[in-house]
């Protein structure tokens, strides 16, 4: 079955719900026993209390589950707690931890900080690096973080060769999919350990609900929910309605944010002020060559380097948009825009430039095209 139906039909069991089509919104805390030998544990319970799971949670688990070929998926309430769930299930106090250095803030904070205090010592890896990661895994390392494509600059990692090394140490890896979603990538089938989405973004779709998954294998499944369980994570009931929503949509979605923002990214490319545009799927990006080999489709989420400006121009440009937002989300059907920076502790990102990233929503790409163009020409950018 392909992706497109198994997006329409997984997790759905009308039969279960007297013929409704969606799965109904459960607002549960207690859930019931109906004798003393289930609450003892002798006889066998679906549900046992509604943090653990609901037949709305559960539905949305086996979703995700069939879209990432996963032996299980638990939910979180936000995409960083999805994350930060993967580095708690994969690593242990005192030990090692390797992360790509092009990741997303909030994940650099919860290293610097949290996991620093656990007597983790995070390194920060090149996002180019490959097969080479083989030099930085010492003896205690228990987990390889990866995101690709990575934030900000939109590097594509050698998954498959970086999977390799950590096997071969016996360490386990993770990775942040929320880019490509599993329709586009799937990381367990590359042998990463723990896939991690922030749903908040494709899935919902609709800038709406805040929402984490992380996927497992069979062999990490047990750990992983187990850890789950003990921090206490539950997804609320209506954000997960609204995450199973918008996933019956996602495929269409997603055909639609990739083609307009591959006629946005090649068009901003032919500016003669944008020095550079940072997007996989471009055949003149630099991982082109393996974004191309790993991966189905591209999401709308880019961003691109303008010649130097002043923070008057800077706000000239994007305080006067009439369809970009400024907002820190992405993968809603609005488009947005944000200037972004690139923090690197690893390999420098060099700019004298102004960078900018942007989410393409669903409006028609002339009407986008015609608005950052206002807004250049605001900024004092002529072509």
């Amino acid at each position: 079955m392909k992706d497109e139906t198994k997006a329409i039909l997984a997790g759905r069991k009308p039969q279960d719900f007297h013929g409704a089509v969606n799965t109904p919104v459960y607002h549960a805390s207690t859930i019931l026993y109906p004798s003393l030998a289930a609450i003892r544990g002798q006889e066998a319970m679906p549900f046992t209390y509604g943090r653990r799971a609901t037949p709305t949670s559960a539905a949305l688990e086996d979703a995700i589950s069939e879209l990432e070929n996963a032996a299980g998926t638990v939910l979180t309430p936000s995409g960083a707690s999805a994350v930060s769930l993967a580095i708690l299930a994969g690593v242990e106090a005192g030990q090692h931890l390797l992360m790509v250095d092009t990741v997303y803030e909030p994940t650099r904070k919860f290293c610097d900080n949290f996991m620093a205090r656990m007597g983790v010592e995070t390194t920060y890896y090149d996002p180019l690096i490959g097969a080479d990661i083989a030099d930085c895994i010492g003896d205690n390392t228990g987990l390889i973080f990866m995101e690709s494509p990575g934030s900000q600059t939109f590097e594509a990692q050698d998954v498959p060769a970086i999977v390799a090394a950590a096997k071969a140490r016996g360490v386990k890896t993770a990775l942040d999919n929320t880019w490509a979603t599993p329709l586009h990538f799937k990381p367990l089938d590359h042998g990463v350990d723990y896939s991690v989405q922030a749903a908040t973004k494709y899935i919902v779709g609709h800038a709406d609900a805040l929402l984490g998954t992380v996927a497992c294998a069979q062999e990490n499944h047990a750990h992983l929910r187990r850890t789950h369980g003990q921090l206490g994570l539950c997804a609320a009931p209506d954000d997960v309605f609204l995450a199973l929503r918008g996933l019956r949509t996602l495929p269409l979605r997603l055909q639609q944010h990739q083609a307009s923002a591959l006629e946005m990214a090649k068009w901003l490319q032919a500016l003669s002020f944008v020095r550079r545009v940072f997007y996989p799927a471009l055949p003149s990006d630099a991982g082109h060559a393996l974004w191309q080999r790993d991966f189905s489709g591209a999401a709308g989420l880019f961003s691109f380097e303008l010649e130097p400006c002043s923070e008057t121009q800077l706000g000239a440009m994007l305080d006067n948009l009439t369809l970009f937002g400024m907002g820190y989300s992405w993968g809603g059907f609005e488009s947005l825009i944000v200037p972004c920076e690139t923090p690197r502790t690893a390999v420098p990102f060099e700019t004298d430039g102004q960078m900018l990233r942007v989410s393409i929503g669903l409006e028609h790409v002339e009407d986008l095209k015609a608005d950052l163009m206002a807004g250049f020409g605001r900024a004092g950018y002529s072509a």
